[in-house]
């Protein structure tokens, strides 16, 4: 009668686990000579059991199987990785290239191009997204605007109040001109009129001339009705032109005359 079949969990007798454990190593251990005898195969075999003791096997030597064994892992490793590394990219350039191809439809439908495809719908869409960049450009436009307006007010500002400044600068110095102006007409009184310098240093006038010039205009006789004798028109002639010579030898020098008209 056979064997029945051995389920596969853990066995909870410790000594039955133990029993069965010291079988099956042994086995294991004589199946890995086996194969490392029979297909000249390099083999490493490590075994702990649960109270930690080591059991190993090795056709060659167990340091040569682990450092071949973690080469070999590396290599697979970059292999794997190498191939990883390629097809994910390829997926990212896939992508891109169908954004790109998206995002340039995209662009040529808001230049007005390649609308013969779309539905009222999506010009209607389009149409309010060209509505909305639009309105937020003009809002930028404004908003950049506005800052310059302010920033050109500032500066007004400051310019108002330097020539604010320098209006009661100019407002002073008047003041102490006007003032100086008093003290030097004032020294001039006491001293008698020593002082006659016209200007100030400043070029501000104090007086005009006192001698202006006197303009003499003589106007045309009115006719009269009557004729005087030829000796009492000469008389008035004489002493017109006697008149004329004692006022320009008179010590106003500025006297002009203008024209002299005898009858």
């Amino acid at each position: 009668m056979g064997r029945g079949k051995i389920v596969i969990r853990r066995i909870d007798n410790s000594t039955s686990r133990q029993v069965t454990f010291s079988k099956r190593r042994n086995g294991l251990l004589k199946k890995a000579k086996e194969l490392g005898i029979l297909c000249d195969a390099e083999v490493g075999l490590i075994i702990f059991s649960s109270t930690g003791r080591l059991y190993d096997f090795s056709s060659s030597s167990m340091k040569t199987v682990i450092d071949r064994y973690n080469k070999s892992k590396e290599e697979h490793n970059h292999v794997v990785n190498s191939t990883s590394e390629v097809k994910f990219w390829q997926r990212e350039a896939a992508n891109l290239r169908q954004q790109l191809h998206t995002l340039q439809e995209s662009h040529r439908q808001l230049m007005g191009e390649e609308l013969s495809g779309l539905s009222v719908k999506d010009l209607q869409n389009l149409e309010n997204q060209l509505e909305m960049s639009l309105r937020g450009v003009r809002m930028k436009k404004d908003q950049i605007l506005t800052d310059e307006i302010q920033e050109l007010n500032r500066k007004g500002n400051l310019i108002h109040q330097e020539n604010m400044e320098l209006y009661k600068k100019v407002n002073l110095l008047h003041r102490e001109n006007m003032e100086l102006y008093k003290k030097i007409n004032g020294t001039g009184e006491v001293n008698g009129g020593i002082s006659k310098s016209p200007f100030l240093s400043n070029g501000f006038s104090i007086g005009e001339d006192m001698h202006p010039p006197i303009h003499l205009e003589l106007s045309q006789p009115q006719t009269q009705n009557y004729e005087m004798p030829a000796r009492a028109t000469k008389l008035g002639q004489f002493n017109i032109t006697n008149k004329i010579i004692n006022k320009a030898h008179s010590p106003y020098s500025g006297v002009t005359i203008m024209h002299l008209i005898s009858s």
